[in-house]
């Protein structure tokens, strides 16, 4: 059976297009790149100056010069490009990536983001994550649902805001929720999960209007 972190990455991976530039989070979002379906072709984009990334190397072939912005040994797909930070954040800021995948501390039915710091922790900085959910044509944030049953979706964030209004769509283990103007809109529940049960564990209203799908499940 699916661990939940392979649910989401799965259900994520649904989302991506052929012909899409894709930026990945560290984390979590990493492990989409394992479930592009069949027949799509995307370009993986690093914000530290790589497109056509491959997935995260074995020890045995890892090159120490090829790292993604998480530091760590990544492979390339053959016709890759490397280049620097400022033509790379060109790229994001030009609005040239069109899918973000990202995790979050807190989201807000405003589409409001908090990803990169918790006061009186030590945080390494907030990496690319603020251009990333301006400048990228759609904002995925892919966490699991709750923090030790705490919950990560609110009416207002309380965590310093990485951007506002930035996301477009929540996955996480127990189902697909949309960012609209109406603020928390299900589209989709996992297996076994009720209405009932994803409103316990979310600190908003949740609006729940026609058909909710079954979220789809990575293959066994």
């Amino acid at each position: 059976m699916a661990n939940v972190k392979e649910i989401i990455a799965h259900r994520v991976a649904q989302e991506l297009k052929d012909g899409y530039v894709v930026n990945l989070g560290i984390g979590l979002p990493t492990m989409v790149a394992s479930y592009v379906p069949e027949g799509i072709e995307i370009s993986l984009q690093s914000e530290n100056g790589i497109i056509g990334m491959a997935g995260v190397c074995k020890p045995e072939d890892a090159d120490p010069n090829v790292v993604n912005s998480g530091g760590v040994n990544v492979s390339v797909y053959p016709g890759a490009a490397y280049f620097d930070s400022a033509t790379s954040f060109g790229i994001i800021r030009g609005g040239h990536v069109d899918m973000t995948v990202l995790g979050a501390l807190q989201v807000d039915q405003e589409g409001n983001i908090a990803s990169h710091i918790i006061p009186g922790k030590m945080a390494p900085g907030m990496g690319g994550a603020m251009d990333l959910v301006v400048g990228a044509k759609k904002v995925v944030v892919a966490m699991t649902h709750t923090a030790k049953g705490n919950p990560k979706l609110f009416e207002k964030i309380s965590l310093p805001a990485t951007a506002l209004k930035a996301v477009d769509m929540i996955v996480t283990e127990m189902g697909v929720i949309e960012v609209t103007d109406r603020g928390f809109e299900l589209r989709e529940l996992a297996p076994g999960v009720t209405v009932d049960d994803i409103q316990a564990a979310t600190a908003a209203p949740i609006i729940v209007e026609g058909e909710i799908k079954e979220m789809c499940m990575p293959a066994e």
